[in-house]
């Protein structure tokens, strides 16, 4: 693989989150949960066979449950770090899976138009200097008709100082999750409440991890009445639709 795709278009991990990314946790209290959460605010029917597009795949852990839960007729992942498309070609060969891997930065997918039927983009958002850009170029690949799949974590849970200490990121570029959710609807996704989710899940806050709920101590404040750090958005690029 070409390290010509390479690009200042991203915050690239410490050695920490690096090795973060392939740890239990990761993959079965923050993949898989995010995964299972964003199937569940589909008020569709699945796409029969789909295109999926894991953008910003990483090491390729999600695979095994975007496989389970959507399968794909074809599944293609793509990242701009050359070391973790070689860990994610590992992945796919340990899992027995066929996926197609492409060395591209979200900000200019060398993926055609209109040829994704679901675009996952899972955790990698915040790490992107260019984010208008990258979903211009997600809404150029989908379909009219298919969806984006965004999770992410927002400017509330990124800027503390145990995230700031232990991962990286481009803090300038941080939003909370109605500005993402507004950067989607400026970009011509359409949702509603119905596939939107804030997880309160304890990983992504930092200044207790939820401890004093967990031990009983306080109830979680509901949404609304907190600042959230997570969330969660199943977006559909209109049927009708012209790039804007």
């Amino acid at each position: 693989m070409s390290a010509q795709y390479l690009s200042k278009n991203y915050v690239e991990e410490t050695r920490f989150g690096f090795w973060f990314l392939r740890s239990h946790t990761w993959q079965h209290h923050v993949l898989r949960v995010a995964i299972n959460d964003l199937r569940s605010l589909f008020t569709e029917p699945l796409p029969a066979a789909p295109v999926l597009l894991d953008a910003g795949c990483g090491q390729g852990k999600s695979f095994q449950y975007l496989q389970q839960v959507f399968a794909p007729q074809r599944l293609i992942g793509l990242d701009a770090d050359p070391h973790s498309l070689a860990l994610s070609k590992a992945e796919a060969a340990r899992q027995g899976l066929e996926v197609e891997l492409i060395g591209s930065d979200c900000a200019t997918l060398n993926v055609p138009d209109a040829s994704v039927d679901i675009l996952f983009c899972h955790q990698t958002f915040h790490h992107l200097v260019e984010q208008h850009r990258a979903l211009q170029e997600f809404y150029r690949v989908l379909k009219p008709g298919g969806y984006l799949l965004f999770a992410e974590s927002t400017e509330a849970y990124i800027d503390t100082w145990v995230i700031r200490w232990l991962f990286r990121h481009p803090m300038h570029m941080q939003k909370s999750a109605e500005e993402y959710l507004g950067m989607l609807r400026e970009q011509g996704f359409e949702f509603g409440p119905q596939n939107v989710s804030y997880p309160y899940l304890w990983w992504s806050r930092s200044t207790d991890f939820g401890l004093l709920e967990r031990w009983g101590l306080r109830n979680p404040p509901p949404v609304g009445q907190r600042e959230e750090t997570l969330v969660n958005c199943v977006a559909r690029k209109p049927l009708a639709s012209a790039t804007p």
